[in-house]
């Protein structure tokens, strides 16, 4: 991609609110100055004036509120002084609210850092509580190469039930992908249910279907310690591969959720459909006849597995972001490199507005000489978009 910013749209309205912000005081304070000096004596421009430290107090340091309100006051007292009206009842009055309000503005600011502190804090324990069930997993695993990445809809946030893990069992490299219905501290846990259950059912399991079984189970245990789930609101949609040592084939169950890909060496692209649609995880459905569907990872390919974050991301005119179509047809070094790629594009097509957060594993198979050999093509915006 080329060198742009991520977030075009939204990085410079965000600029621009925050000077203008910064401003505000200064303009409420030259509205009242204009409003006084231009209208009748009887009309008060108080109100503009007392503005100014009111708007300062959730957005300034308590120095910057203090100044507003200050700066409110002065001005006033000058204009006052000027019209040789100080010593009357109204402008003393004028002058004494003016204070008051200035007073009342630090106080505001106070509780309005309290609470963001304790916002951030708050923030901190559910981020460090999601990294904790979801690490990042080592680039090399099992002898493929192997990146994760989690983005976030909102830039500052953390916490959500998007989920992956990729563990090196005795069978080959199996993997999850998935995503609990839901957000906050409840999908952390739901989160944590699966990426448990996964870990301990790839060692076992002799077959992948029998990996997915156990995360049923694990998940209706879950519903029943919590008094029953609602079907329609504790589901999982998941989708799970295993890579066997040696070996080029790949296997695929797909419960409920977006298509992954294989994306070839010469930029050929399969979209890995399921034979037979399945529904998500956590419905009840114990009985369901899981089946995997065989594909072939060739050296130099590679494995895409992601959340509906992505397939579900809309641009400005609400069309959906289709990443078979965008990335068919380009080359990447390897994993790490495809989800850059990737991440890039589709906050370009969104604009920066995401309004889901997605999870993306890519796991690619190396090929002798792979670095040498291929070269990036950089996506980029299409002139239709």
């Amino acid at each position: 991609m080329g060198k742009r910013d991520g977030r075009p749209g939204g990085a410079a309205g965000n600029v621009r609110s925050r000077r203008f912000v910064r401003a505000l005081p200064a303009l409420m304070i030259c509205a009242g100055v204009a409003t006084d000096l231009g209208t009748p004596a009887e009309v008060s421009a108080v109100p503009l004036f007392a503005a100014a430290p009111l708007i300062a107090a959730p957005f300034f340091s308590p120095a910057g509120t203090v100044r507003a309100g200050a700066a409110a006051v002065l001005v006033v007292l000058a204009i006052r002084i000027s019209d040789g009206v100080l010593a009357q009842v109204v402008p003393v009055t004028d002058l004494l609210t003016l204070i008051t309000v200035a007073a009342l503005s630090l106080v505001i600011n106070r509780v309005v850092r309290r609470g963001n502190e304790q916002l951030a804090s708050a923030r901190v324990i559910a981020e460090t509580a999601m990294r904790a069930v979801l690490p990042t997993p080592e680039d090399r695993i099992g002898g493929l190469l192997v990146a994760a990445r989690y983005e976030a809809a909102q830039a500052d946030e953390f916490v959500g039930g998007d989920l992956f893990a990729v563990a090196d069992t005795p069978f080959g490299v199996r993997l999850v992908v998935g995503d609990v219905r839901g957000k906050g501290l409840d999908a952390v846990a739901a989160v944590a249910v699966v990426i448990g259950a996964f870990r301990e059912a790839a060692e076992q399991e002799l077959s992948l279907e029998g990996v997915v079984q156990r995360l049923e189970r694990a998940l209706a245990r879950e519903g029943s310690r919590r008094g029953g789930l609602d079907s329609m609101e504790g589901f999982v949609t998941a989708v799970l591969a295993e890579l066997p040592a040696g070996s080029d084939t790949l296997r695929v169950v797909n419960r409920g959720h977006p298509e992954p890909l294989v994306l070839h060496a010469d930029g050929a692209l399969d979209v890995l459909a399921p034979t037979v649609p399945a529904l998500p995880l956590g419905m009840g459905l114990d009985a369901w006849p899981d089946r995997s569907d065989e594909w072939s990872l060739p050296a130099g390919a590679m494995f895409l597995a992601f959340t509906d974050g992505l397939s579900e991301a809309r641009n400005a005119k609400g069309v959906f972001y289709d990443p078979a179509a965008r990335l068919r047809g380009r080359l990447f070094p390897g994993p790490e490199e495809l989800l850059s790629a990737l991440t890039d594009d589709v906050r370009l097509h969104t604009g920066g507005r995401s309004t889901d957060d997605l999870a993306l594993l890519a796991v690619g198979r190396p090929a002798r000489g792979q670095q040498e050999r291929r070269t990036t093509v950089k996506i980029v915006r299409r002139d239709s978009e």
